[in-house]
């Protein structure tokens, strides 16, 4: 479960600070208020988990000051401002400054709660990728993230590598929830450029216009960088390429023959294309898709995993559990073969899902893994595949989560490893160098 998404609300007016407040906290925000931009400026700064909500018009230091000053720390941080009536060219100048967006007096609390949660989103998703900026500038701590022992996904990461140290543009395409936007952060971190810029836009956030004046910027009064100067010598990713409309597509693919060989700017671009039949060639642009297409990564659906399905499951279970302060949920070997078998049309995404329920369930007593498949089946999804596997890799997937989860439980403890699965120490030591376990990799 993500953690509520703070928001500073800055009024010098106590009751109109209380009603945003209540009504904010009441849509599930973590809400803190403050009586002046001085008092404000103590805790919000850069890195700052949430939003502000700021009246423009306070004694002392204004919105417009307390903006400014806001925006000097981190540029990235969205405010949305409140005005009064007929202060309507102040929002606009305010909007020139960097706010987020503005609200007039009086307005409508159900604004107010799309607004905010349109700048969380847009908040969250740069909190997170300034996360991944600051792992090791080697990016051994981006690839950690892309796990796996399957042999496609010991590919995927062989592919990450060489593909990293390469100049040219790349296309990342797969189904939903695969983890495409992980690859992308990847192949930036193993790249040439790891501590330059990394910018990642979607292309289906916003009308053509907006994305227009995003990319390429709108004139030469542009208050904020456009997109492509922004990511000048480092990664620019494009999440949901195939919904950039027609014209767009040709004014990247002049941008792309303008740089030349070796890109300036490396683009990376991700097709997360769903509609049945079609694929990202059928809506690109002939020229463009071979000009990104010339380096592509196809990500593997996790049905596609094989024992990977149970090692992701059991991580994300521990990391549930521990969040929600409960124990891991045990996997019997009958749940283990259904999460094998289950189809999975949401990948990792809907695995994470699951594994959530799965422990939500065990900490109240109730439930089974299995109920939640099948629950998931009933909403339109089939419950299990059509396609069997052999007993024996059924019986090897289970050994090894069995083996790992206890080796994770205990710490690395051979000894108690030992105790728990009434295992002899040298069948121990085979079967983890069968599958490929390491003790240090649990102390």
């Amino acid at each position: 479960m993500a953690q509520a998404m703070k928001i500073a609300i800055v009024d010098d007016e106590k009751d109109m600070r209380q009603s945003i407040s209540q009504w904010l906290a009441l849509s599930g925000f973590d809400t803190e208020t403050f009586a002046s931009a001085e008092d404000a400026l103590k805790t919000v700064g850069a890195d700052y988990p949430g939003v502000v909500v700021s009246d423009i018009k306070m004694p002392g230091m204004d919105g417009m000051t307390f903006l400014k000053r806001l925006m000097s720390v981190d540029s990235a941080l969205p405010v949305i401002m409140i005005t009064g009536h007929g202060d309507v060219p102040m929002a606009v100048e305010a909007m020139r400054v960097g706010a987020f967006d503005f609200l007039e007096k009086p307005f409508n609390p159900e604004r107010m709660t799309e607004l905010a949660k349109r700048a969380a989103q847009a908040r969250r998703l740069t909190l997170d990728n300034r996360a991944l900026r600051r792992e090791l500038s080697d990016g051994t701590g981006i690839m950690r993230k892309v796990i796996g022992t399957s042999p496609v996904m010991e590919r995927l990461r062989e592919d990450i590598l060489d593909l990293g140290q390469a100049d040219g543009h790349v296309l990342i395409d797969g189904e939903t929830g695969t983890g495409k936007t992980l690859v992308a952060h990847a192949l930036h971190a193993v790249g040439a450029k790891p501590g330059r810029k990394f910018v990642i836009q979607s292309c289906s956030a916003l009308d053509p216009d907006a994305m227009a004046a995003k990319l390429f910027g709108s004139g030469a009064d542009d208050e904020q960088m456009p997109l492509l100067e922004e990511a000048r010598g480092g990664t620019l990713v494009l999440e949901d390429i195939d919904a950039l409309p027609m014209p767009l597509q040709a004014r990247l693919l002049t941008w792309i023959n303008d740089q030349g060989t070796p890109a300036e700017t490396r683009l990376v671009a991700i097709s997360n294309l769903q509609e049945q039949g079609k694929t990202c060639e059928d809506v690109l642009r002939p020229d463009l898709y071979y000009r990104l297409a010339a380096m592509k990564l196809t990500i593997p659906p996790l049905r596609a995993r094989g024992e990977d399905i149970l090692t992701l499951f059991a991580r994300f279970s521990e990391q549930f559990a521990d969040e929600y302060g409960c124990e891991t949920p045990e996997v019997s070997a009958q749940e283990a073969a259904q999460l094998l078998q289950a189809p999975w049309p949401g990948n990792i995404r809907q695995l994470v899902n699951v594994a959530e329920r799965a422990v939500l369930q065990s900490r109240r007593g109730t439930g089974t893994i299995s109920s939640l498949l099948m629950a998931d089946s009933e909403e339109g999804e089939p419950g299990m595949t059509t396609e069997g596997k052999p007993l024996k890799e059924y019986v090897e997937a289970f050994e090894r989560m069995l083996i790992d989860n206890t080796m994770r439980r205990h710490k690395g403890s051979i000894v108690a490893v030992m105790d728990e699965l009434c295992l002899p120490r040298r069948t121990l030591n085979e079967k983890m160098a069968k599958y490929n376990l390491t003790r240090s990799d649990y102390l």
